[in-house]
C-alpha cells in the first residue's frame, strides 16, 4: 500500500508539472517577457519535497520487507549494483516472508501468532 500510494503521487504531481511545461513548450507565441511557469514551478517543488518527505520511510519499508524474510536491512545496498540492482532488489520486494516467528520477530500475517502490536 505503501509503494502504491507513492506512485499514484508521484504519477499526479509528475505529470501534471510536465504536462503543464509540455503544453508551454508547444506554444508558437513565446515570448521572452512572458511570466514564469509557476503552475509547472510549484508542481517540480512540491514533487521534490514528497520525494524528500519519504526518502527515510522508504527505507524504512524496505529494510521491513527484508526482516520479514527473515535477511538483514542491509540487504537493500543490493541496489547500488550497477545495471541489476533495482532488478534485484525488486524481486526481492516481491518474495514472500518467512512464515513463523524469525529472529526478528513474530510473523505479522500469522493470526495465531502473539500480539505483535501490543
Amino acid at each position: 500500500m505503501f509503494a502504491l500510494f507513492n506512485i499514484i503521487v508521484y504519477v499526479v504531481l509528475g505529470g501534471a508539472s510536465l504536462a503543464y511545461f509540455i503544453q508551454k513548450a508547444s506554444d508558437i507565441d513565446y515570448a521572452p517577457g512572458r511570466p514564469t511557469p509557476i503552475v509547472g514551478i510549484v508542481g517540480v517543488i512540491a514533487l521534490l519535497v514528497f520525494a524528500l518527505a519519504t526518502f527515510i520511510p522508504s527505507i524504512a519499508v524496505q529494510v521491513r520487507r527484508f526482516h520479514d524474510q527473515d535477511k538483514s536491512g542491509w540487504f537493500i545496498l543490493v541496489a547500488l549494483v550497477p545495471y541489476v540492482g533495482g532488478l534485484i532488489l525488486l524481486i526481492f520486494m516481491m518474495l514472500e516472508g518467512t512464515r513463523g516467528p524469525n529472529r526478528f520477530g513474530p510473523d505479522p500475517r500469522d493470526p495465531y501468532s502473539v500480539d505483535v502490536f501490543g
